[in-house]
């Protein structure tokens, strides 16, 4: 057996090549440009994504010495939008990426409408700039002809999902699966179907919209010119979703929690699709056979990305990974809380004018000051969600924590998770679970992967962290951070 995934995320372009046991056998990655044309918009280039992600592809297979692809799984960033030309499969404008806030107007203004209560009741999510609705509507509205073609049947929109499968199947596939769909806000999650009614509210032709299938299902084969022989494309997930099967979270109860650009964590609940009373998402975590499993999600905007930012905006590290050794260096005394809402705040406040702000400088705060508060922010924003889930169902209250991404290899970002949340954080030997649970949805439709109960019984501990903070000093560190939050929402 052997499967190919390609994990294109917000940053980098990533292909992992899997073996027998889904074990890796080869991976390459490379960044491509972010483009900010103005504050809060984010774009990438169409095709910097595919390049990349072509390129990857080739560079993962080669490393694994060739060999024969059984099938191919695709993970991605959501909420990205690409709308193409069906003809040409030329984008028409930048990809508008998930983070982008441009059309935090138009979500104020359906919001004074009174419509969220539907919108919710129908997809799940709430009025957000963060989805895909309002992205697809603003690039119609703004190329010229565009909305037309779009009625015309012209083009097609596609989360990044659909945009790859569209450019490896040769234009023959125009799909997505369901837990992508779900995230448009236009997806029907109890009908699993699109909806009329919010296409209608958020002006999106419906002659733009993918067909939508199970995360393992039959979404095309590639062209043949691209890897050697055409390949079927068996598995998609959305990359939170996707990190929670390769996380094994079958079971209504348990939680991920994934640390790239953003954080995001996801609460398994079953069949049951838990209505949120406290700002979290209601989302499909994944759907297989016609049967979908929910989940609640809570979404951070900014969690490695705040890494990056004292890389590159400030300048204080060369590399990521000298975060958690400076950070060892700090004066813990000072307790500088450092809210990193550079593009608005998540859940559970959905915050999208929030900005960031550093709270306690003193005379003596220096760089370790600030990469122990930056590390400690995306477990303090952690605690906000997990605080939401439990008080939203009751079955999240003793859960444990499984933890993914570039982050979890930091020790002390986990310990510190551990301590601020009170309850034990697992970090699992393979932390490759985006990819994994991308290369399992099509090993699983391809009959090469066992059944979930089989699977999940190949998961693999690491090291558990646990809880080792007093809880007044829990909570007074706690109240302090949402003291901070407090403050950066009313700037």
């Amino acid at each position: 057996m052997t499967i190919l995934a390609m994990d294109q995320g917000t940053t980098s372009s990533r292909a992992l090549v899997f073996g027998d046991d889904l074990r890796v056998q080869a991976k390459a990655q490379q960044e491509f440009t972010q483009h900010f044309p103005q504050s809060g918009w984010v774009e990438h280039e169409p095709d910097d994504i595919w390049t990349t992600s072509a390129a990857t592809a080739r560079g993962a297979i080669e490393k694994a010495g060739n060999p024969r692809i059984d099938a191919i799984g695709i993970t991605n960033q959501r909420e990205t939008v690409i709308i193409w030309d069906r003809k040409t499969g030329a984008p028409i404008h930048n990809a508008i990426v998930w983070q982008d806030r441009r059309t935090a107007d138009v979500i104020d203004r359906l919001k004074a409408q009174g419509v969220e209560d539907q919108v919710t009741d129908t997809t799940g999510l709430l009025l957000d700039p963060y989805f895909s609705a309002t992205k697809i509507a603003w690039i119609l509205d703004r190329v010229e002809g565009a909305r037309a073609r779009a009625e015309a049947g012209d083009l097609a929109f596609g989360t990044v999902d659909s945009f790859l499968i569209w450019k490896l199947t040769g234009g023959r596939s125009h799909v997505t699966d369901a837990t992508n769909a779900s995230r448009t806000m236009l997806y029907d999650i109890h009908k699993g179907r699109w909806s009329e009614d919010m296409c209608k509210l958020f002006g999106v032709p419906m002659a733009l919209l993918p067909e939508v299938r199970d995360s393992a299902s039959e979404f095309g084969i590639t062209r043949a010119d691209l890897f050697g022989r055409e390949i079927p494309i068996l598995g998609v997930a959305g990359d939170q979703q996707a990190a929670t099967v390769g996380q094994a979270c079958f079971q209504p109860g348990m939680m991920k929690s994934t640390y790239g650009t953003g954080c995001f964590a996801l609460l398994n609940t079953g069949t049951e699709a838990v209505r949120s009373e406290n700002r979290l998402l209601t989302t499909i975590a994944y759907q297989l056979k016609g049967k979908p499993v929910y989940a609640l999600e809570g979404s951070i905007f900014i969690a490695g990305a705040v890494v990056q930012w004292l890389r590159d905006g400030l300048k204080m590290i060369r590399e990521a990974g000298e975060t958690g050794p400076l950070s060892q260096e700090a004066d813990r005394s000072q307790q500088i809380i450092l809210v990193p809402a550079f593009t608005g705040l998540g859940a559970p406040h959905w915050d999208p004018q929030a900005r960031g702000a550093i709270f306690g400088l003193t005379r003596n705060t220096g760089p370790a000051e600030l990469a122990l508060a930056a590390l400690e922010s995306v477990g303090f924003q952690t605690r906000d969600l997990l605080d939401s889930m439990r008080a939203d169902w009751s079955a999240a209250g003793d859960a444990v924590l499984r933890v993914d991404g570039g982050m979890t290899a930091s020790g002390p970002a986990m310990q510190f998770l551990a301590d601020i949340i009170g309850a034990p954080v697992d970090r699992p030997e393979n932390t490759e679970t985006t990819a994994q649970g991308a290369a399992w949805l099509a090993g699983y439709q391809a009959g090469l992967c066992p059944a979930p109960e089989e699977y999940a019984k190949a998961w693999r501990l690491d090291r558990r962290f646990e809880p080792g903070m007093g809880q007044s000093d829990r909570d007074a560190r706690y109240a302090r951070w949402q003291r901070a939050v407090q403050a950066v929402m009313s700037i």
